[in-house]
């Protein structure tokens, strides 16, 4: 897939990368892994021939492995990755909980499920 915002495309830079340029790139590698994903994955919804669907969510799996390895590079890389990381997980994790808090309460008759518009009450 074509990436013309990127400096290093089809050639090696003048200078060896440091640390920090390093992680910026994969970064970026990452984002387009994730892209691939999505593309692959939406071609495969797209479709009903079953050849392709199987070989478009295979391809698509595959690039799942490379985001898993470029973010545990990143984690190598820069030493502290796991902590953001960790922080966004528990952030997740509070509101999902806050969530299913809310979720067991109701403003209507037993039983009924709650809205979204009686959640903001």
């Amino acid at each position: 897939m074509p990436d013309f915002s990127n400096p290093f495309s089809g050639q090696a830079p003048e200078r060896k990368l440091t640390l920090a340029d390093l992680v910026r790139a994969i970064r970026l590698d990452l984002a387009a892994e994730e892209e691939a994903i999505h593309q692959y994955t939406a071609q495969a919804d797209a479709t009903d021939n079953a050849l392709a669907r199987k070989v478009l969510f295979d391809i698509a799996n595959e690039e799942r492995v490379h985001a898993g390895e470029f973010s545990r590079l990143i984690q190598l890389l820069t030493g502290d990755e796991d902590k953001w990381l960790l922080d966004g997980t528990k952030e997740v994790d509070d509101m999902a909980a806050e969530l299913a808090g809310a979720e067991t309460k109701t403003d209507g008759p037993a039983g009924e499920s709650p809205t979204v518009g009686s959640l903001k009450k």
